[in-house]
């Protein structure tokens, strides 16, 4: 059994924009992965809404994707692959990053999974980064106050380029999410079932490249 572990946000975790709720476990990418991939594969869900890469968030708290991955790691161990896919909540003001910072903390996250033990015969897991998609028109959005910036939708556009960037520098592979999907129009930032599908069946084509 490989197992898999998908480290994210509120795309991971399943939101639905139309309402907040959760997608079923069959609409979310991560179960639709678990389909595609078929037997012998093991896909662990770890999303949490407004996790970010790294960074410590001064009003929601415990969101930083970097203060818990290493126990992750170890609860889940042995792994095979981790999937990160985060970057999307470092957009908001309240952190005040470029794209290049945002992809740096990623590449933490990158760096903290190299150096684990999380995989077979006390080894590293292989890592895939994904760079997030790009954000809406979030001036439509409730989401508005929280995220939109001047230049919001413009770094979410650099992601690509910094995080394929990153990915090199580990020696990681890489996805890039907006050449697959694209945000809901109802709040700009999160995934609707269709394009949960579209990303899941990109995704399984890679694990099998990457795993066998």
């Amino acid at each position: 059994m490989k197992n898999i572990l998908c480290y994210g946000d509120s795309n991971t975790w399943g939101y639905n924009p139309k309402d907040g709720s959760r997608f079923p476990p069959d609409v979310r990418w991560t179960g639709v992965l678990k389909r595609e991939l078929g037997p012998g594969y093991n896909v662990i869900e770890e999303g949490l809404c407004g996790r970010t890469t790294v960074w410590d968030d001064p009003i929601e708290g415990y969101k930083s994707g970097k203060e818990y991955l290493i126990p992750c790691l170890e609860s889940h161990q042995p792994l095979d692959l981790v999937i990160i896919m985060l970057g999307t909540n470092d957009l908001k003001k309240r952190f005040s990053l470029s794209a290049y910072d945002i992809a740096a903390g990623a590449g933490v996250l990158v760096d903290i999974v190299q150096k684990s033990a999380a995989g077979h015969d006390g080894k590293a897991p292989k890592v895939l980064l994904i760079s997030p998609i790009h954000v809406g028109d979030i001036t439509k959005s409730w989401l508005e106050d929280m995220f939109w910036s001047e230049n919001s939708v413009v770094r979410s556009k650099e992601f690509a380029y910094h995080y394929k960037r990153v990915a090199e520098e580990k020696g990681c592979e890489f996805m890039d999410a907006a050449e697959i999907v694209t945000p809901s129009p109802i709040d700009a930032i999160h995934f609707e079932a269709s394009e949960h599908k579209k990303l899941g069946e990109a995704v399984a084509r890679k694990v099998k490249e990457i795993l066998g």
